[in-house]
């Protein structure tokens, strides 16, 4: 348990900080095995170029720590533990690589709201309490997973999905 009481909103940014930190590391481990159960290969490119951003976005919750004097380890994101968990066993399914890869943005497009979700939360509360150089790093994560999830929805609508009829 990360507190015995939420009395703040600090307290509350903490939680966030450190949940999402906890997800970043963890999607860092899993997206490539998402590249390699990818078999289109602008689909495999993009997990390939959202893993180099997902790595940035973890160094940016580390200077957002370290600005904040906060300690964002020690804590396990049971939400993105389960989005994982959920995507590897989709991913053991037996399917055409058609059908695989329009369930391999689906996977990801739920970690994607879920993260989108979770920064947007965070990045009002730094806002709110003061923080602006945090809330600003924040913005800038989020406005690069609504682009992420921009760029599969689209992937998915204007090709994959066709392909897997």
């Amino acid at each position: 348990m990360l507190f015995d009481k939420l009395e703040t909103l600090d307290d509350l940014l903490l939680m966030c900080l450190k949940d999402l930190y906890s997800a970043e590391t963890q999607l860092v481990k899993a997206l490539p095995q998402m590249a390699a159960a990818a078999k289109d290969g602008r689909l495999r490119r993009g997990f390939e170029r959202h893993l180099r951003e997902t790595e940035e976005q973890v160094q940016r919750l580390e200077r957002i720590g370290k600005s904040l004097d906060l300690d964002l380890g020690g804590e396990t994101c049971v939400a993105m533990q389960g989005l994982i968990k959920e995507g590897q066993k989709l991913m053991s399914e037996r399917a055409t690589d058609e059908v695989m890869d329009a369930a391999l943005i689906g996977a990801s497009q739920k970690i994607e709201h879920y993260e989108i979700a979770c920064y947007g939360t965070a990045a009002h509360y730094a806002e709110r309490l003061g923080y602006a150089d945090a809330a600003e790093l924040l913005r800038k994560t989020l406005d690069e997973e609504k682009f992420t999830d921009t760029k599969l929805n689209d992937l998915a609508k204007n090709y994959l999905n066709q392909k897997a009829e």
